[in-house]
């Protein structure tokens, strides 16, 4: 405990707390990153299981799961980015009529201040000092106001950043489960065992690389993570050999 007492006083030092909240927030990709890994890689190989299932031929399994790769990646990325654009408007959209209920009422809005600040435990003349302070500037009011009235983080967000980084990581980690097939020389069902073994350790990584990022335990992140990409491999590899089974697709 000393020892990570030591590793966080420096960060904590008053100009290196100055600094780091001088500093604009950045958005943050990982979440995106983990869900456009995760979705290409249960995409192609949920097509590889199907494919396999049904008993179709590796060149049909590599030419699915390449479509399936960039549509649905583009699709993936697409959908994210107006995702992030709906929630910047919302917050923008908030943020006018709170500068224009300002305008029209601000004791009204200050007296949101005041019970705000009231219910974390300020009294008296500090919480008067307190709402006198914030209400000064409309911009911290507002921003004040988004923060604790709406839980709104006004700041941080970037569309097109978490549309690329989806696409990526989509098609990056998505493409891992098809290079057995485009592989000379092996036959279907090594290409399918390769196949599952590389996406069972993608699977694996992100589960691993996502508790590395957010403190949680590695080997249950891992296993989790395993466990929910296999699953959905598993209803394709059913589906496609119950299709086979009924309509005898070949």
């Amino acid at each position: 405990m000393a020892q990570d007492r030591e590793d966080l006083e420096p960060e904590h030092r008053p100009e290196a707390v100055k600094e780091r909240l001088s500093q604009p927030p950045q958005a943050n990709s990982m979440p995106d990153a983990i869900l456009g890994g995760i979705d290409g890689c249960v995409t192609t190989f949920a097509v590889v299981s199907g494919a396999f299932g049904a008993g179709f031929s590796p060149t049909v399994a590599l030419v699915l799961g390449f479509a399936n790769l960039l549509a649905d990646g583009f699709s993936m990325a697409v959908s994210n980015y107006e995702a992030s654009q709906a929630q910047q408007e919302h917050i923008d959209s908030v943020a006018r009529r709170e500068y224009h209920h300002i305008q029209l009422i601000p004791e009204g809005e200050r007296e949101e201040i005041r019970q705000i600040f009231r219910a974390k435990g300020f009294e008296g003349e500090l919480l008067e000092r307190v709402v006198e302070t914030l209400t000064d500037d409309h911009d911290i009011w507002v921003d004040t106001m988004l923060k604790e009235e709406y839980s709104l983080q006004p700041v941080g967000l970037s569309p097109l950043r978490a549309a690329l980084t989806t696409f990526f990581a989509f098609i990056i980690v998505g493409a891992m489960p098809l290079l057995p097939y485009a592989l000379p020389g092996l036959d279907a069902t090594t290409q399918f065992l390769a196949s599952l073994l590389i996406a069972g350790a993608m699977f694996f990584g992100i589960g691993m690389l996502k508790s590395l990022v957010y403190h949680r335990p590695m080997l249950r992140s891992g296993f989790r993570t395993l466990l929910m990409g296999g699953a959905a491999a598993s209803l394709a590899f059913l589906s496609g050999h119950l299709a086979h089974a009924l309509f005898g697709l070949s």
